[in-house]
């Protein structure tokens, strides 16, 4: 038996025209948050009548052949050679995002040092300390300094503090809100003054995993970099309706934790059992059809975009910046208005805009235009007085 449109009843199919309406409507007003809205897979629409599963390792055959595994091992081998991983000495899988991907990185940290310490800065994503209660392990948080970054001096004092257990440093490569780059060199020389041997580094390369890759100066980010895992989502800056990301790791430390199920046949080497088999389909296709120039030529329209919303905003006189090779463009924290009707994310007295493939000049400026007669938010203006 299947299920069609004409099985719905006239007031069912109204609410999916309205919610279709509401969406198409909406996406014209989406500048806070870093998912793209330019992607077309109509070609890839008759894979979603079938009930595929990427159960197990993407490396290894299983008995669940209903399955996208080969096209899985393309994506991730697009991804090694980008962030510049030993072809023989990575692993890696298509996850539900970063927050899965991020989750992995620790959990392979805390499987190599049981005893470790993670150290993680205040402006990392939220999702990391709910992922450190779950697994369980011991953390500490460092301070950050005015533009995101991580306060190196003292992430220096605390990890020489706890220097009898092997430091776990969660990386963010773009944070969240104001898109600063924890710098990877310092991070590595502070293992290399205090003599620490045994440490693992995990990225968070949500967004710029993405975007520095494509550009003429990079900030340190990848395996070059002394990094052991990485996690750059699939759905920000490629492109999906469905959330998704990638994970990469040292095949070695993988190696540790992977288990033997007869059940498919294969190894249990992921977070999850069953996997979706479309995600990796999805970035196949963007990585295939866009390929490394045209994704060089996306970011760097991006950053033009962010560079040109950077001097909009201080023409109407508000004060905003960003960050070297990063499209979040931070400015006070507008009227609620404004934050409601353009979808920011906001913090404390801050907001931004994240000049997505999407957006365009003429979106800045109607941004630009509302703050401007809305001014900022009242609670920002109490903070600055």
């Amino acid at each position: 038996m299947s299920w069609q449109i004409g099985d719905l009843s006239s007031e069912d199919r109204s609410r999916l025209s309205t919610l279709l309406v509401t969406i198409q409507k909406k996406v014209d007003e989406f500048l806070g948050y870093p998912c793209t809205a330019r992607f077309d897979y109509s070609a890839l629409f008759p894979f979603l009548s079938y009930p595929m599963n990427n159960v197990g390792d993407p490396f290894i055959p299983t008995l669940f052949k209903l399955n996208t595994h080969d096209f899985e091992v393309e994506v991730l081998d697009i991804f090694r050679e980008w962030v510049h991983a030993t072809k023989d000495g990575f692993w890696g899988y298509v996850t539900n995002g970063g927050t899965e991907g991020n989750m992995y990185g620790i959990f392979l940290a805390r499987e190599l040092f049981p005893e470790g310490m993670v150290y993680y800065s205040e402006d990392t994503h939220y999702s990391v300390s709910k992922s450190l209660r779950v697994l369980h392990v011991r953390n500490i948080m460092i301070k950050s300094q005015p533009n995101g970054e991580m306060d190196y001096d003292d992430l220096r004092e605390t990890i020489r503090i706890h220097r009898d257990v092997p430091p776990i440093v969660f990386a963010n490569i773009g944070t969240t809100m104001k898109g600063a780059v924890d710098n990877l060199d310092v991070i590595n020389g502070i293992f290399h003054d205090l003599a620490l041997h045994e440490r693992y580094i995990h990225a968070d390369a949500a967004l710029s995993g993405m975007i520095l890759p494509f550009v003429e100066d990079p900030q340190p980010f990848d395996f070059r970099a002394g990094i052991d895992s990485i996690s750059i989502s699939g759905h920000k800056m490629i492109g999906s309706p469905i959330p998704c990301g990638v994970v990469l790791a040292r095949k070695a430390n993988v190696d540790r934790i992977a288990r033997s199920v007869e059940y498919v046949g294969t190894l249990d080497t992921t977070l999850s059992g069953s996997r979706n088999a479309i995600t990796p389909l999805f970035l196949w296709y963007a990585l295939k059809t866009v390929k490394f120039d045209g994704f060089k030529q996306i970011v760097r329209s991006c950053l033009e975009t962010a560079e040109y919303a950077t001097h909009a905003f201080h023409a109407a006189g508000i004060e905003a910046w960003r960050n070297k090779n990063s499209i979040t463009v931070v400015f006070p924290k507008p009227g609620a208005h404004v934050v409601e009707k353009w979808q920011l994310a906001t913090q404390l007295d801050i907001a931004h805009l994240i000049t997505m493939p999407h957006v365009t000049r003429r979106q800045v400026h109607d941004l630009v235009d509302d703050i401007r007669d809305g001014g900022i938010d009242s609670t920002v203006k109490r903070t600055q007085q």
